[in-house]
């Protein structure tokens, strides 16, 4: 039986269940765990204490979801523990009862009124307990300008350095915990794209697509779509796609792209494959497109660099004669990301960059092909490194008459 198409959007749903029994949050015991690594990176850089912003890294180091706003929210994690404090939370006020409701980590929080200079008393904080003036401070990489200035304007000789070594030095290798909710969560979005493709029609919408996409989700288990794209014929020549997509015709490469979020973390899968019979134009295409995603799979290698994985596909690209480089037909982006709590996390698979590849490591695998004006293939997997090599979250599509193994 055809893949594409031939069921109504009640059958596709029928065909669906609930997939997230037995997927177990992270715990506390792995939270300290989190915290104590990060601590052993920061004396190694010399980092007396590291503030974490409200958003992800707040949430991956101390359980805490709060959202990142206009206020100052976050924690101090300092690299010594101290006879005050280990973790400090910061927050105003008035939204402290609600803060220490969501607290996993448990700690005192700081409370600053609102006509107050949160950024003094953060800066304050830091010199009374690690007992010099001179502590060197780190922001989480992820906090806006705003922050920066308000601590420089505090104090202009505050030492302060980038996160980043912290943060993604922790959060770049999962741990069996967190690959064990991602593999979940990528099972889900792909039964989802199973059932989305045996519902197109000729004259289908995205936007009737992208709804069926989300009721999906939401059958499987998740609170609904984190994101999705859908694209059509020529439109799928755009990444992210157009202002005004278009309806479904036959011979249309389709292209969707979708994930879920669950427990923290988060799914992305893309398949791309033809409504009706394809052309000898879009098979050529799509099968170089199979081959540049088997060459960086097969290029990750435990202690290369990230960058040499971005390289192997685009050299399958350039011998179909394809690109250089980001040149159009071929490959205008990255080979990948990294992804985990965040959609696009670092480090990520493109030139340059210089990480080695380590086990725990997550990323996605989608060397897209545009072909302006006709269409365009991306075909995104994702796999993790362990120590026998790279391993893939859910299989490659087979051919572009099965795209799903």
């Amino acid at each position: 039986m055809s893949q594409i198409g031939g069921q109504t959007k009640q059958q596709a749903l029928d065909s669906l269940s609930l997939m997230t029994a037995g997927a177990q949050p992270i715990g506390l015991a792995e939270y300290q765990a989190r915290i104590k690594k990060a601590q052993q990176l920061m004396r190694q850089h010399g980092i007396d204490v590291l503030y974490l912003n409200a958003g992800t890294n707040l949430s991956y180091f101390t359980g805490t979801a709060w959202y990142a706003s206009e206020r100052l929210v976050g924690a101090l994690l300092f690299a010594e523990r101290q006879a005050e404090a280990e973790l400090l939370y910061i927050s105003p006020v008035f939204e402290i009862p609600t803060l220490s409701g969501f607290q996993v980590v448990q700690g005192e929080v700081l409370g600053w009124q609102e006509h107050e200079n949160p950024y003094q008393l953060l800066l304050d904080s830091v010199k009374r307990i690690c007992h010099k003036a001179d502590a060197v401070l780190a922001l989480d990489d992820s906090s806006a300008f705003f922050i920066f200035e308000g601590l420089r304007q505090a104090n202009p000789q505050q030492q302060i350095l980038s996160g980043k070594v912290i943060t993604q030095g922790c959060r770049a290798q999962k741990s069996t915990a967190e690959l064990a909710i991602m593999q979940r969560a990528m099972d889900m979005t792909l039964a989802v794209h199973k059932a989305v493709a045996s519902i197109l029609y000729e004259g289908i919408s995205t936007a009737e697509v992208e709804a069926f996409i989300d009721e999906a989700h939401r059958k499987v288990g998740a609170s609904g779509s984190y994101f999705c794209i859908v694209l059509f014929g020529s439109d799928s020549a755009y990444p992210h796609g157009v202002k005004t997509p278009k309806n479904l015709e036959s011979g249309d490469m389709v292209l969707i792209d979708t994930g879920c979020r669950l427990l923290g973390y988060v799914s992305d899968i893309t398949r791309s494959y033809v409504f009706g019979v394809p052309t000898e134009r879009q098979r050529h295409i799509w099968a170089v497109e199979k081959a540049a995603q088997a060459a960086a799979f097969n290029a990750a290698k435990l202690g290369m660099a990230c960058g040499l994985v971005d390289a192997a596909a685009r050299q399958v690209l350039e011998t179909h004669g394809l690109g250089p480089d980001y040149a159009l037909p071929g490959l205008p982006h990255r080979t990948g990301h990294g992804i985990g709590m965040d959609i696009h996390e670092g480090p990520y698979l493109v030139r340059n960059e210089h990480t080695l590849l380590a086990p725990g490591m997550c990323f996605s695998n989608e060397p897209m092909i545009c072909v302006p004006g006709e269409f365009g293939v991306r075909l995104e997997d994702h796999f993790y490194m362990t120590a026998a090599g790279p391993r893939w979250f859910t299989q490659p599509s087979v051919s572009i008459d099965q795209p799903f193994a």
